[in-house]
């Protein structure tokens, strides 16, 4: 009975977010929430506020996922530079390179608990800040924007606003790939500011979430909460907190921090010039990130993170095949392009799907009572994965360059297996809709 009610309230609920960031949302009734000829209080079209308030909304949020693509590869452009420059060794650039992850560790363990405390929209303002240490401000990020539009967007758009915000990563990652490859590693380092200081300015223009504020108002009146550790594992939400931590793992547990950090290494071993290397990884990336944001909608989330996930298995499979020809003296010559097309299958299998849509489900699954917590543990494995596959990638690969790859694709499997097992199909539904159908299923 309790059930019932819950999903008969679903439409009001619907409603009532998108009357308070002046959206209409075009899934319910027109004459009921202000159709296509509404004028809202101020005289103006409710339609076309509604979309100029989403688009600055979803420019915001990928402002953010841009700079953290900026961030993520940055090292790998400036490898040889810094090394050249400054002398370091292996264990110092291994240190460097995942510095980091180490921040963004710190970033996700307060991540949770802020968008909770102070909104979605002045959790961004701490980017800022967090540019006196790279990696807690990507910490933070990563999981605000995600969450935030998830929260503000009506289901039938949901998809296609948050890949294309989350797809921001790969596009800031394909921009430095692009530009690293003509200027210093100083000066990259300084065009790296522009989209922080953009995404400082389009705050000023942004509404609060209306879930957060309707949680904070409950909360008041209720004087309780799910929202700590220990409840997340309660038989009600382990379900959801074991998709979101898996998805989480399977994420960065399949080797993007190596390529992404020391790709101008792979390239060089492989005998490939970098800078051929790093033009085509950014070629074949955006695309893959259009085409995703284009299907994901229409195919959903699912079936877009396994082709995904196939594809960086096959690209694993192939980098290691060609280091692999190498070590036995067969066939030496066609080595370098293999690996060559090993990192581009990689790349772009990475940018079809699994560079955006697991923060996308991650942020759609998780209750709101337990948002905060569940998604700092989310976002905290995350980024544990992440130091561990950055650190730890240039002792294995100086091990073996084969069996470093070879593990990665296992990893890529293990993901492929995961996601068709697990993880849920979200697409056309409203956030409750999902958390009702989640939680119903350990009840």
């Amino acid at each position: 009975m309790e059930e019932e009610q819950s999903v008969a309230k679903l439409p009001l609920i619907e409603a009532e977010c998108s009357a308070r960031l002046g959206i209409s949302n075009i899934d319910y009734d027109q004459d009921q929430h202000g159709g296509v000829g509404s004028l809202d209080s101020a005289g103006a079209p409710v339609e076309t506020r509604s979309t100029a308030v989403l688009c600055i909304c979803t420019f915001a949020a990928a402002c953010a996922a841009f700079t953290g693509g900026c961030l993520a590869s940055y090292s790998s452009l400036a490898e040889s530079g810094i090394i050249a420059d400054l002398g370091l060794t292996v264990t110092e650039y291994s240190v460097f390179g995942s510095i980091m992850t180490g921040g963004a560790m710190l970033g996700a363990v307060i991540s949770g608990r802020m968008t909770d405390f102070i909104g979605r929209r002045r959790g961004a303002w701490l980017l800022d800040l967090g540019r006196l240490s790279l990696g807690i401000g990507f910490g933070l990020t990563c999981y605000v924007g995600p969450v935030y539009l998830a929260e503000i967007t009506p289901k039938n758009v949901r998809g296609l606003l948050m890949s294309i915000s989350q797809s921001m990563t790969g596009y800031g990652a394909s921009f430095t790939f692009l530009v690293g490859s003509f200027v210093t590693w100083r000066s990259l380092a300084i065009i790296g500011c522009i989209p922080s200081l953009l995404l400082l300015l389009a705050l000023f223009f942004i509404p609060e979430s209306p879930r957060w504020l309707d949680y904070i108002e409950n909360q008041r009146l209720q004087q309780n909460s799910d929202d700590n550790v220990l409840n997340l594992f309660r038989r009600k939400y382990l379900h959801i907190v074991i998709i979101g931590v898996g998805l989480m793992v399977v994420q960065t547990s399949d080797g993007l921090c190596g390529f992404l950090f020391y790709m101008s290494e792979i390239f060089d071993s492989a005998g490939i010039s970098s800078t051929l290397g790093f033009i085509l990884v950014a070629v074949v990336q955006i695309p893959s990130f259009v085409l995703t944001a284009a299907l994901i909608d229409k195919f959903g989330r699912r079936t877009l993170l396994m082709a995904s996930a196939t594809g960086q298995c096959l690209g694993c499979f192939l980098t290691g095949l060609s280091y692999f020809l190498q070590d036995v003296d067969w066939w030496k010559e066609a080595s370098p392009i293999l690996a060559l097309i090993g990192v581009l299958v990689y790349m772009g299998s990475y940018a079809f799907g699994m560079a955006q849509i697991p923060w996308i489900v991650v942020s759609e699954i998780l209750p709101i009572n337990v948002k905060g917590s569940a998604g700092t543990l989310c976002n905290l494995v995350n980024w544990f994965c992440s130091w561990v596959v950055s650190y730890t990638f240039n002792y294995s690969f100086s091990w073996s360059p084969t069996g470093t790859f070879f593990i990665y694709a296992g990893m890529c499997g293990f993901g492929v297996a995961f996601i068709a097992k697990l993880v849920p199909e979200t697409k056309g539904r409203t956030l409750e809709e999902i958390h009702a159908s989640l939680t119903h299923i350990m009840q």
